[in-house]
């Protein structure tokens, strides 16, 4: 493979990682606005438990996390697998 052709095979791969990226944080997005209340001025109240949940996970190592957390990790590396399985199998 000459550079030209990694060069271009990289940038596909960002790219078609870029879009199952965006497709997590929409649907992270989608669930934070579904759990929190809008207000008046547009913006969002987050329940304190999430708030807690949340701030104790961002504080946590994925080492430390629950079996369950470390799953729901898991479950969004998943999605990027296909497409770096793919690029892979045409460029070896």
């Amino acid at each position: 493979m000459t550079a030209d052709e990694a060069t271009k095979l990289l940038d596909n791969l960002v790219e078609s990682l870029a879009a199952i990226e965006h497709e997590r944080w929409s649907h992270w997005q989608r669930y934070m606005h579904g759990k929190a209340t809008k207000q008046i001025d547009g913006s969002l109240l987050i329940p304190p438990n999430l708030v807690r949940q949340w701030e104790r996970q961002l504080q946590t190592r994925y080492a430390d996390l629950s079996e369950k957390e470390k799953e729901s990790d898991r479950e969004q590396v998943r999605k990027y697998l296909p497409v770096i399985a793919e690029a892979l199998s045409q460029n070896i």
